[in-house]
Formats: structure tokens, C-alpha cells, sequence
């Protein structure tokens, strides 16, 4: 076992180094161990296996000392897609993504979008030029088809984007939509004048998905809110302040107003938003927020810049994450909030809609 315990090597030096303990060690088998302190482990397991080792030692998703082992989420696509060897059955390659989501989820590490093969990053594509070529031939982007290691092409839509970006996300949602559609132009022209403000709707599809329901026609008001209030109050300097919200909604002809206490103002809002609606839509109680972030927009205003929350929601099924701009910290999350639980009804509502056909 030749272990690079130190992570120093570089792949360019590896090969007179197996030759010579070929040649020390005629037929033996050999392996590698190799660590990520140079960002070389897994192109070093690769030109290792090119060199005749036939023993590789990884871990999922490189975990490991200091800067990590090879990570066997690329190692194994490498070895098999890339050099045609048989490591796994094709329906196993398929499941490396979710064992490497799955693996993080264990560990309480949040998924590495950016991660090669396996990551949310790793087939997506944002400018026009790229999404309208991969439409025609998905090869001039992505150098393998996602769907082997159990991932999939994501058309990400933000100020770049063109008709073909508005086309390819709306055939994904199932929305037909001619390229000269005016429909398309006029998402193209609200997406743009709403970046402008400072909303990003990269990691937030399902506040895109609300925009072009709403352009079309078919988002369905499922709640109006009639006016909230968060107090927070503190009495002690060594403690944490109390924090309740106060909301009052209309669904149908109904008025809810209800009071909640939380960890801090949005945590108290979310909860008492969710206490005034289960009542109405008991399936709110299978969502729960998984992310939030809140990014300054303007650091040159100070107190008063502008401020994008970026919330992450999931059910238990699907993930899927919302934004709102404010300078107003209560009302962009406010805003990503009412997208979060619109996109959870609108997704209740089609799949009751798809079980009557």
C-alpha cells in the first residue's frame, strides 16, 4: 500500500515511483492511500490505477484528516466512465449521489453544491449561450450525463438569462411555452427589473417557479395577509431577548389571528404564520425550514442597505428555496416566507390534480 499519508504528491511523480516498487516487488498488488492536502488525491488515484495499482482506499465525500482522503464520489465515476473500468453495477453508480448526500446528513455537514458528479452545482448552467447549446447537445457543457451518477441538469435563471433559460425551466415545470411567446418576454423582463432590485433567483427556484405561475395565470392565492406585528423585548443584558409575532390572515372568507413565540423575530413570524394556516392546510405541517441566509446588498449604506434572505424549505420529498429583498430584514424574509409555503400548496395542488386524471 503506497500511502501519500502527508497529501504532498503531485500525479506527475507518481508513475516512477510505482514502477520502482514494481520493480522491487515483481506481481504484487498494489494500492494507494492518498490524502487531499494539494488537491491531488483523486487525480493521483487515477494516474496511480493508469500505472497498474489495483487497490484504491477513499472515503465518501473525501472525509478525512486535516484537508481530507481521496474522495470516493469521484474516484469511482472516474474509474468507470472515464477509464472503463467495472467498479460498480450501473444501477449502484446511479445511487453515488444520494449515498453522498445521505453520508453528509449523518454527519450533520451541509451538501458541498460545488462537489464534482455528485454536487447540485455540477450540471447546471446559467447563461443563455450555455443553456440554448446544451439544449442542442448536452456534450458541449456536461462531460458525462448526469443521470449515471444520479444527478440532474439544473437550468439556473438569473440576469443572464435568455428565452432559452426561460424555455428549458418552463418545459421542466411542465409549462409549454413557445420561444415567441409574450408570456416569455415578459418573465424575461420581470426577472431582469427584479435582479435589478437586488432578488437573486439562483438557489431559489421556487420564487421563480411563483413568477412565472403568476405570469401565466395559474398561481392561486392561497392566503392575504391582513398585517402582522414582532415585538422584542429585553430585560436583561446577559440574557436573550423574548420575541412574539402577532398575524392576522384571510383564507377565503375566513380571518385567522394568531400569536406565537420564537428564536428571535423570523423564527416568531414563521411560527405564527404556520399556526394561523395549518388549520386551513394541514400539510404545511410536513414542511420545515431547513436554510436560511441573509446577504447585506450594499455594504457602502451600512444599517440601511438593502438585504436578499434566501430561505431553504423541504417536506420530507423535495427541497426548494425562495428570496426576498427588502430593507426591511422582517419583510424580505416575509417575502420569501409567503413563496416558501406557496410553492409547498401549489405542489399539494398539482399532485391532488394529477391523482383525479
Amino acid at each position: 500500500m503506497l500511502c501519500d499519508t502527508n497529501g504532498g504528491t503531485l500525479p506527475g511523480r507518481l508513475a516512477p515511483i510505482i514502477q520502482r516498487v514494481q520493480e522491487v516487488f515483481p506481481g504484487a498488488a498494489l494500492g494507494i492511500h492518498a490524502h487531499n492536502d494539494c488537491e491531488c488525491s483523486v487525480a493521483n488515484v487515477v494516474a496511480a490505477v493508469e500505472n497498474g495499482i489495483t487497490h484504491v482506499q477513499g472515503t465518501i465525500n473525501g472525509f478525512g484528516d486535516r484537508c481530507g482522503n481521496a474522495n470516493l464520489c469521484s474516484i469511482i465515476p472516474n474509474l468507470q466512465l472515464k477509464l472503463g473500468l467495472p467498479v460498480l453495477a450501473e444501477e449502484q453508480l446511479r445511487r453515488i449521489s444520494e449515498v453522498s448526500r445521505f453520508v453528509n446528513e449523518l454527519a450533520n455537514i451541509r451538501h458541498n453544491k460545488y462537489q464534482p458528479y455528485v454536487g447540485a452545482s455540477a450540471f447546471s448552467h446559467k447563461g443563455g449561450i450555455h443553456v440554448s447549446a446544451v439544449a442542442k447537445n448536452p456534450e458541449t457543457y456536461e462531460h458525462i450525463r448526469p443521470e449515471l451518477v444520479g444527478n440532474v441538469q439544473r437550468i439556473l435563471v438569473s440576469d443572464l438569462a435568455g428565452r432559452s433559460n426561460i424555455l428549458s425551466k418552463a418545459g421542466r415545470y411542465g409549462i409549454d411555452l413557445a420561444s415567441k411567446d409574450p408570456v416569455v418576454l415578459e418573465i424575461l423582463a420581470q426577472l431582469k427589473d427584479l435582479e435589478r432590485q437586488g432578488f437573486q433567483f439562483e438557489g431559489a427556484e421556487g420564487s421563480f417557479e411563483m413568477l412565472m405561475n403568476r405570469a401565466l395565470g395559474r398561481q392561486k392565492r392561497y392566503f392575504q395577509l391582513l398585517g402582522f406585528r414582532v415585538l422584542s423585548h429585553k430585560t436583561l443584558e446577559d440574557q436573550p431577548p423574548q420575541v412574539e409575532a402577532t398575524i392576522m390572515v384571510k383564507v377565503g372568507g375566513q380571518t385567522a389571528h394568531t400569536a406565537s413565540v420564537g428564536n428571535g423575530p423570523v423564527n416568531a413570524l414563521d411560527n405564527a404564520l404556520r399556526k394561523a394556516l395549518e388549520r386551513f392546510y394541514p400539510e404545511l405541517k410536513e414542511m420545515h425550514l431547513e436554510d436560511y441566509k441573509v446577504r447585506v446588498l450594499s455594504s457602502l449604506e451600512g444599517t440601511a442597505a438593502k438585504v436578499r434572505v434566501l430561505i431553504e424549505s423541504a417536506d420530507g420529498e423535495n427541497k426548494w428555496g425562495t428570496v426576498g429583498v427588502s430593507t426591511d430584514i422582517l419583510e424580505a424574509s416575509w417575502q420569501a416566507l409567503v413563496d416558501s409555503i406557496s410553492y409547498k400548496l401549489y405542489q399539494e395542488e398539482q399532485k391532488r390534480q394529477r391523482g383525479k386524471n
